[in-house]
């Protein structure tokens, strides 16, 4: 179990790759080179989930880890989920296991996140609307989120524009509308005992996250996908301020190395009293680490 005396960071949005991660088939590979090139991430091919705990473990930090299901909209093959969990399960001191179901998957997928958080230890879920092709208050969705509401999981969704896709044709068919967190406001009011995330700085919804997160209690922010060098005045000023509980360190690793982001992050106006809240303790409090 992750011993939080020891760890200086919980980094709440990590990625996770297959072993043999080659899907040159499905365009997969495609999208992580041009995604690793935009991020200047010194890789040819993302770290492993092994990989990615032997970085974390070195760093110090531990992390949340999911893969990403989006077979549907996108044709890729999905990681499975078991398999992430079970490596997760054998790096425990480092790694918290979140998962991912397309939510157009139904019922069968309703089925395989109660399995999962069940007896696989699943912690929560990660969406992805842009790249799932869907908006968060679709009632299409809404039996999958009531499944992780029962168990206690917590949901987290992509918002704004990240990067992903960018400069592909056609943006790689990604459609940036599904990921304004506008949409995972209804969320909230209609699964108001589900722990929901709103990943990245919320571009250009940045006021639009803000809103949510200060008016809905079950909301968090994580800060994943940018460098905080490039985080708007206005995010500071509530990181800061009203939502300084709320308000949770994310990598985006691998595109963004943990390193990285901590060291632009000492370099922003955050009041020292804030730091260990965004880095550590909202997050343990969160994930029910406390």
């Amino acid at each position: 179990m992750i011993d939080l005396e020891k760890i200086r960071a919980i980094d709440i949005h990590t990625h996770a790759e297959e072993p043999c991660g080659c899907h040159p088939d499905d365009g997969y590979d495609d999208l992580q080179s041009t995604m690793a090139a935009y991020f200047r991430a010194p890789w040819t091919h993302p770290p492993t989930v092994p990989e990615t705990a032997a970085h974390y473990r070195a760093q110090n930090i531990a992390a949340v880890i999911f893969p990403v299901d989006a077979e549907r909209e996108t044709g890729y093959r999905r990681y499975a989920n078991e398999e992430v969990a079970e490596i997760a399960a054998e790096n425990s001191d480092i790694l918290i296991p979140f998962a991912s179901i397309d939510p157009w998957k139904g019922k069968m997928g309703v089925r395989e996140a109660r399995r999962l958080m069940r007896e696989f230890g699943i912690k929560g879920f990660k969406f992805h609307p842009t790249m799932q092709g869907f908006y968060a208050n679709d009632r299409m969705a809404y039996d999958l989120y009531r499944a992780i509401e029962d168990e206690g999981g917590i949901a987290l969704f992509h918002t704004g524009q990240t990067g992903v896709g960018s400069g592909m044709r056609g943006g790689n068919g990604m459609r940036l509308k599904y990921s304004n967190p506008m949409y995972m406001d209804d969320v909230a009011v209609d699964f108001p005992d589900l722990k929901i995330i709103l990943a990245h700085p919320s571009f250009p919804w940045q006021e639009e996250a803000l809103a949510v997160a200060q008016h809905k209690p079950n909301v968090y922010i994580d800060l994943s996908g940018w460098s905080p060098k490039y985080f708007p005045p206005i995010l500071v000023r509530y990181c800061n301020s009203i939502l300084r509980k709320k308000m949770l360190f994310g990598s985006d690793w691998p595109m963004i190395a943990p390193e990285r982001w901590l060291a632009d992050f000492e370099g922003i106006d955050i009041k020292d009293e804030v730091r260990p809240g965004i880095l550590k303790d909202n997050a343990a409090r969160v994930l029910g680490l406390q």
